[in-house]
């Protein structure tokens, strides 16, 4: 216990400091080009999460040019890079990962139904109570906590760093919540099918892919918008003559939900142009896009996403200053495709991306460039993150360590610092949650900040230190090791510092140093 307050005290100290750090470089480095070892761990820390023991000793074997120069070509290839026994044993044992859309809802409601039926017997009621709906997270959950445990197993163990760097920020940037409804349950079918296999894609299929997902229709409820004056089909109508509490269940009209996060977060942003009558109209060309639900009802399989020409508004519109002949489902996917190709898009996804990964006030000059290039390829995301990797700003001086880790990324890199396997997901999961940022729970559709004023707070400082401290007593590791992993990171103040504390408290205090926080 001695041990533990003499690391938060230390450790508090080291992250009070840590709201100061934040300074332009000395005056002998503003300008001066990063060293070799230096561009190779800023690689590491902004295209992955951080470097691993093997990651230190393939630079000291190799050279730290010719490893950045061959990581650079292996990361934007990743399917040629292997993937370790371990982590395919690991997603092999997963269900969730290998059940289809119909099968995954089909759960849920069944969960839901039981619950149902046991509120009934209990009280007579119909509407499920604190308990029921308790019941149908506890079924659930299992499944959501495997979809954890994909993410963090990549994340940590996958040669592929940038592929797992791009999944979080374009799921971030496609948010849905893992609270609302079934969405939980579809998490990780949103994340393997809707947007991994996009992230060196194209945009417009992964935007066309997260707009037809159930995930996204459940969440930002398209699933439930229709043409105003919808009555559903005879055999529905009997049903409800049979059960009228259910009529509450029913779409009641237009949903502009969707239509308006569509333009304002995936595609054109909050300054792109647009009206509030664009966003009505996009609504109206997006009804009729929802979920073949009857395969779940069923016991069916495959995919939920059904175009229903019934529920879809026919009438004339008018959007973007375009008038939309009604030619159904291709309405919305017209939509797609000019949202896609938008001069305003381009420039929204540059900033974000330049954000994300250059600073938190991103060159004007990349974002222009960027934006350029995503013109220019048709909206290529393996080209527009290869001008990101060429360009200069991104391995400047001013850019190196300049991000601050969110507490997803902290986790992480201290997991691989440490090189502490994913053993227990749940008590990661319960970890990030603590931090603030609990993963699939970002509630609102804009996900979770990348910038410094976002995290850098004393609470969450302190959260830090507390963490540090456990995953330091946890993992063995010596300092002189977790020293060498971190390498140019670790600045020589930082090193001095460390040099004259206990042995003992080292790791984590050095886990819980202003550098360490940095990437």
């Amino acid at each position: 216990m001695r041990n533990r307050r003499f690391v938060l005290g230390s450790g508090a100290a080291l992250a009070g400091a840590m709201m100061l750090a934040r300074r332009a470089p000395a005056a002998a480095l503003a300008n001066a080009p990063l060293s070799a070892d230096e561009r190779a761990l800023h690689a590491l820390n902004r295209l992955g999460y951080g470097p691993c023991p093997a990651d230190a000793a393939a630079i000291a074997a190799q050279g730290a040019g010719p490893w950045l120069e061959r990581f650079l070509g292996e990361q934007l290839e990743p399917r040629r890079l292997p993937q370790p026994e371990g982590l395919s044993a690991t997603l092999a044992g997963l269900e969730v990962l290998h059940l289809g859309q119909a099968e995954l809802l089909g759960r849920y409601r069944e969960a839901v139904k039981a619950a149902r039926e046991a509120r009934r017997e209990k009280a007579g009621g119909m509407t499920p109570d604190a308990d029921a709906l308790n019941a149908v997270r506890d079924k659930v959950r299992p499944l959501v906590v495997q979809a954890g445990a994909a993410r963090l197993s990549r994340a940590l163990q996958s040669p592929a760093q940038l592929e797992e760097v791009l999944a979080e920020f374009w799921f971030n940037h496609f948010n849905v919540f893992a609270g609302k409804n079934a969405v939980g349950i579809l998490v990780a079918d949103y994340e393997q099918r809707a947007i991994r296999p996009h992230v060196l894609g194209r945009f417009r299929d992964m935007l066309g892919a997260t707009a037809r997902h159930p995930a996204m229709l459940i969440y930002l409820d398209n699933a439930q918008s229709v043409v105003a004056g919808y009555q559903p089909p005879q055999r529905a109508r009997r049903l409800l003559d049979q059960r009228p509490e259910l009529k509450a269940r029913l779409p009641q009209g237009l949903n502009e939900n969707y239509a308006r996060e569509l333009m304002e977060l995936h595609t054109l942003g909050v300054d792109g142009g647009y009206t509030q009558r664009d966003v009505t109209e996009l609504a109206r060309m997006l009804t009729g896009w929802g979920l073949d639900s009857r395969k779940a009802l069923v016991g069916g399989s495959g995919d939920l996403f059904a175009f229903d020409a019934r529920k879809h508004d026919t009438g004339a519109k008018t959007w973007l200053g375009q008038v939309v002949k009604a030619t159904g489902q291709a309405e919305g996917e017209r939509a797609l495709d000019v949202l896609a190709t938008h001069p305003a898009t381009a420039r929204h996804l540059a900033f974000k991306f330049a954000q994300a990964f250059v600073a938190d006030e991103p060159p004007p000059a990349l974002v222009t460039r960027l934006a350029d290039n995503f013109s220019a390829t048709g909206g290529d995301l393996r080209e527009f993150t290869r001008t990101l990797l060429r360009a200069d700003e991104f391995w400047s001086r001013e850019a190196y360590q300049a991000k601050f880790k969110t507490p997803y990324q902290y986790l992480l890199s201290s997991l691989r610092a440490l090189d502490l396997p994913p053993a227990n997901p749940q008590n990661l999961l319960a970890a990030l949650a603590q931090a603030g940022q609990p993963l699939f729970g970002a509630a609102t559709p804009d996900g979770y900040k990348n910038t410094a004023a976002a995290w850098r707070n004393p609470e969450a400082l302190t959260q830090r230190v507390q963490l540090a401290t456990t995953l330091g007593q946890r993992s063995g590791v010596s300092p002189q090791r977790l020293g060498a992993t971190l390498g140019a990171s670790l600045s020589e103040p930082t090193r001095r510092t460390l040099a004259a504390e206990p042995p003992a408290q080292q790791v984590a205090l050095l886990l819980a140093s202003p550098d360490f926080m940095k990437r």
